[in-house]
């Protein structure tokens, strides 16, 4: 019989294997044999924790994007402001969050995007993804412009983040969050000064990545 409390702790363990897996083979020979040699376990455990490779790989992309939804409400949180750039600023930094800049979660992240396009359930999570980010700054947007430019807004900004993420993570050398960020800040900067809203800079960059 299973220790009580064991199934969370082996369901992370896993996760935290299949991110290794990634990292060292690409999604593609990433096994359930090499996953769990990762994690020290036997493959039945995978099958009977999640159903298989994908439905593992769909537990650890969840668990992802929790991380980044922490990782923006942290941001939010700490804000002595409730002005929307403020909270836009936010939202940018927490998508360059370490939780998911570095090497392994960026494989990861790249191998989640290109099952998305043939995994139903991949797409789903992709989805919820993509309309998160919107939401969050469309309602931002919203409280500074009239909403058609709001919505332009926030898919101009969407993409802006979405490509510097894109671009780091396929740089050998990997993401220079520092650098990503003020790019994005600067071009939050452009489409509020293009709508005469701009305002002197907040406070400066953390190098917290």
């Amino acid at each position: 019989m299973p220790k009580v409390g064991m199934e969370p702790i082996r369901r992370q363990q896993l996760i935290t294997a299949t991110v290794a897996a990634i990292d060292e083979v690409g999604l593609a020979d990433a096994t359930v044999m090499r996953i769990a040699r990762h994690a020290g376990v036997s493959a039945g455990i995978i099958s009977h924790y999640f159903g298989g490779k994908d439905g593992l790989l769909e537990a650890t992309m969840r668990q992802i994007l929790s991380d980044l939804g922490e990782a923006v409400a942290a941001r939010r949180a700490a804000l002595s402001t409730d002005a929307p750039r403020a909270h836009l600023e936010a939202i940018i930094d927490g998508n360059f969050d370490r939780s998911q800049v570095t090497g392994p979660v960026a494989k990861t992240w790249l191998a989640f995007w290109a099952s998305s396009m043939h995994k139903p359930e991949l797409a789903r999570l992709q989805n919820v993804n993509d309309r998160r980010l919107y939401a969050n700054l469309c309602h931002q947007f919203r409280r500074l412009m009239p909403r058609e430019q709001a919505r332009d807004a926030a898919r101009a900004l969407a993409a802006m983040i979405d490509g510097l993420w894109l671009r780091g993570a396929l740089t050998p050398e990997g993401q220079d969050t520092d650098r990503a960020r003020r790019l994005a800040r600067e071009y939050l900067e452009q489409l509020l000064v293009a709508h005469d809203l701009a305002a002197p800079q907040t406070a400066p960059l953390s190098l917290e990545s």
